[in-house]
């Protein structure tokens, strides 16, 4: 291509090319590229021409690095770069696009398109070395780099794309999947009208969601499954509208989506099933509306105020070591009750394993006692029965002292009517003093003897009275022994 075929526009940007120079075709600081399609022909450049640049011989001039930098011009035609090897960085900044730029496998030194209006992107198997910006940009297509390998980081922020029409709605709106960046995501402020797939991709550093809108109603917003990050996954106060998916996914650091706001009432809204992560907030979150699947799921840490469950959750195998924020188990155990496959012993002892790791004793034998209650409901009626006896009494082994009250309560009953009424001797002469105390414990006790009750007979309703301690203290040395047994195997 001959400069004496460019317009002044053009000319502008090939001769600023050598030396790396800016050229700035803004009339103010704050015109907006949405504006670019009737933007005349002193703002217009073809993009044969800048293609033309990164791939000819201009060289660059002495001691001055080579390279696009042009803010605010209206770029026709396609910018078509499949499969070259550009060695120049290319700025196009707050710039109107009438077509989507092809980038398919090409390789590039750095890429920065922030601020500017798009069709689309396309730019699967892209090798950046340095970064790859798309701040703030308003793109009405889709945006395609997966299989992307950026050496630096990638820049979304307070980017928009979508909303998809025609053909493009079947397909995701943002696709990063089995890309591989080797800094960080930053992400933040990120308007997606659609889904945003990211399976599969390795993020060596942060991906940062914070506030981002991911808006795929009825269908996936965050598809996310297998993917490795660094560090850590933010979406603090992200409006997520769709099923997020993180399935997979491997997160050494934090996956905090602390106020974040999850609506998908149709289906699951969160899906981190068999996910690997070190500390999972959900802090100040509006209950989530929608399922909950965090089935298979390891956390070191998981932060879930109690009020932030949905009516539905599946969280079987799911495994923590913290539980926070520390509450008493009273708020914690009606979550149990939400799962999806009924009762689930592994729940409980899960959350027993939780408070006996903060310390709290007391609240893990509730939650045990919580458990074999629950579990009293799937028995059969004879087993129910049974269960209530030992809960009744001895709490299951969990609350002994109710064994004491109940014994105490009958030696007081005892004594005084037998020692009000005493039973006559079986022989006369031969029957040691009668005691009423330790004849009401002959009775109850089957285990100790005192030579009372075979000395006397008690009569009338003093019998039935006897009769009604006997049973009474083999219950109470029946369901004693079992809840004791319990507690042993449980140490």
């Amino acid at each position: 291509m001959e400069i004496n075929d460019l317009s002044p526009a053009e000319r502008r940007v090939w001769e600023a090319f050598p030396r790396g120079d800016g050229v700035d075709f803004r009339d103010r600081p704050d015109d907006s590229s949405a504006d670019g399609a009737g933007w005349g022909p002193e703002r217009t450049v073809r993009a044969e021409v800048i293609r033309a640049l990164l791939l000819g011989s201009t060289p660059a001039e002495e001691g001055r690095v080579a390279g696009i930098k042009v803010k605010g011009a209206k770029i026709v035609g396609d910018l078509d770069l499949r499969y070259a090897v550009v060695d120049h960085p290319v700025r196009l900044r707050d710039c109107w696009f009438e077509r989507a730029p092809l980038l398919y496998g090409a390789q590039l030194r750095a890429l920065v398109l922030g601020y500017s209006t798009l069709p689309g992107l396309t730019a699967a198997t892209l090798r950046v070395e340095v970064v790859l910006r798309l701040s703030c940009c308003r793109v009405t297509g889709p945006v395609r780099l997966q299989g992307a390998r950026i050496s630096g980081g990638l820049f979304l922020q307070g980017a928009e794309i979508g909303p998809l029409t025609g053909e493009e709605e079947a397909e995701p709106a943002l696709q990063l999947n089995h890309a591989d960046i080797a800094t960080d995501v930053i992400a933040n402020d990120l308007t997606v009208h659609g889904q945003l797939r990211i399976n599969g991709a390795t993020v060596g550093g942060q991906l940062n969601l914070d506030r981002a809108r991911l808006l795929a109603p009825g269908g996936t917003a965050l598809h996310a499954e297998t993917l490795t990050v660094g560090t850590d996954l933010r979406a603090m106060r992200a409006q997520l509208h769709g099923r997020v998916n993180l399935t997979g996914s491997r997160i050494p650091g934090q996956l905090n989506l602390a106020y974040a706001r999850f609506v998908n009432p149709d289906g699951v809204a969160l899906r981190a099933s068999s996910c690997v992560a070190g500390e999972v907030w959900l802090r100040e979150c509006e209950t989530i509306r929608g399922a909950v699947n965090l089935r298979r799921s390891q956390f070191d840490l998981l932060h879930v105020p109690p009020e932030t469950w949905p009516e539905q959750i599946r969280i079987d195998g799911l495994t923590y070591r913290t539980l926070a924020p520390h509450l008493p188990p009273e708020q914690r155990l009606p979550a149990l009750e939400r799962e999806e496959s009924g009762y689930l012993p592994y729940a409980y002892e899960q959350l027993a394993a939780a408070y006996r790791t903060a310390g709290d004793e007391a609240a893990a034998r509730t939650v045990q006692l919580a458990k074999l209650r629950r579990h009293r409901r799937t028995l059969p009626r004879h087993g129910r029965a049974w269960g209530l006896l030992q809960d009744g009494t001895v709490g299951y082994g969990f609350r002994p002292l109710r064994a004491a009250g109940w014994l105490l309560a009958l030696l007081l009953t005892g004594a005084v009517a037998f020692g009000t009424h005493p039973p006559q001797p079986l022989k006369q002469g031969e029957a040691p003093d009668f005691n009423a105390v330790f004849y009401t414990i002959d009775l109850m006790l089957p285990i100790v003897g005192f030579g009372q009750e075979s000395a006397y007979a008690p009569s009338g309703w003093h019998q039935w009275l006897s009769y009604l301690l006997i049973v009474t203290g083999w219950i109470l040395a029946t369901t004693t022994a079992a809840g004791v047994s319990r507690s042993l195997q449980r140490q």
